[in-house]
């Protein structure tokens, strides 16, 4: 097998130069195709960015985007939204997935932000502290609406990831760590938002056809290839991303 198709975690030298090759040829093709890319979630400032990140959750971001402009007309704050009550969050949100439960951590995050001096600030532990909040969600919010370098991992990326040899990660963790790894930290915040939109573009994620690919049609390993087709044949393994 070409030493390019090669997963992260070959031999030596000659795979590290062969790796690097083809990430910069990934980043290339990235570039070209969405060189500014949007945020795929409507928002109006870092907090509204936040509680559109959190509704995502097992939620299509066209669905969110179409329930959050009543939610954000009535509250883009968080002292506005303490004062909306969960109930009212609940029937603003009602048609997301997990409603009762994301309109109850809404609710309670901007109880937090509140006492806590009632601003958003781009602090880890701040963030991640938030009801509703993990990691992922935290990363979007301090990539996008702060600038800080972070590289967000959802079911698009992970599964990417490791279609493209770029981890062979089987968590979240691994893959943002292997994907941070790969990537110069200037990039990561447009990078992440990139191979998303590849991702629904041309490589979604069953039937996919490796050779007509701009990207997997060089830098798929074969083995990720043999595995997918024959999980084909068998119901999809479903990789939960946390918010």
């Amino acid at each position: 097998m070409p030493a390019v198709c090669r997963a992260v975690g070959g031999g030596g030298y000659r795979d590290r130069v062969r790796r690097d090759e083809k990430v910069e040829r990934i980043s290339a093709i990235l570039e070209d195709l969405y060189p500014n890319p949007p945020i795929p979630l409507d928002h109006v400032n870092p907090y509204t960015l936040l509680v559109a990140v959190a509704l995502s959750a097992q939620t299509t971001d066209k669905k969110v985007n179409e329930i959050t402009p009543a939610l954000f007309a009535e509250a883009s704050t968080p002292a506005e939204m303490v004062g909306l009550g969960p109930e009212r969050i609940l029937h603003l949100i009602r048609e997301v997935g997990l409603a009762p439960t994301k309109a109850k951590n809404v609710w309670v995050a901007a109880g937090q932000i509140v006492d806590a001096g009632g601003e958003l600030v781009p602090d880890w532990v701040f963030l991640e502290g938030l009801a509703g909040v993990g990691h992922k969600t935290a990363s979007v919010v301090m990539a996008q609406a702060f600038g800080v370098p972070a590289f967000p991992v959802d079911t698009h990326i992970f599964r990417l990831a490791r279609r493209w040899g770029l981890s062979r990660g089987t968590t979240v963790d691994k893959v943002e760590a292997d994907l941070k790894k790969a990537f110069p930290k200037e990039t990561w915040n447009r990078r992440h938002l990139q191979i998303i939109y590849f991702g629904r573009e041309y490589c979604p994620a069953q039937r996919h056809v490796f050779a007509t690919c701009p990207i997997c049609s060089f830098a798929a390993t074969k083995a990720q290839q043999a595995a997918e087709l024959k999980a084909r044949v068998k119901k999809p393994a479903t990789v939960v991303i946390t918010p």
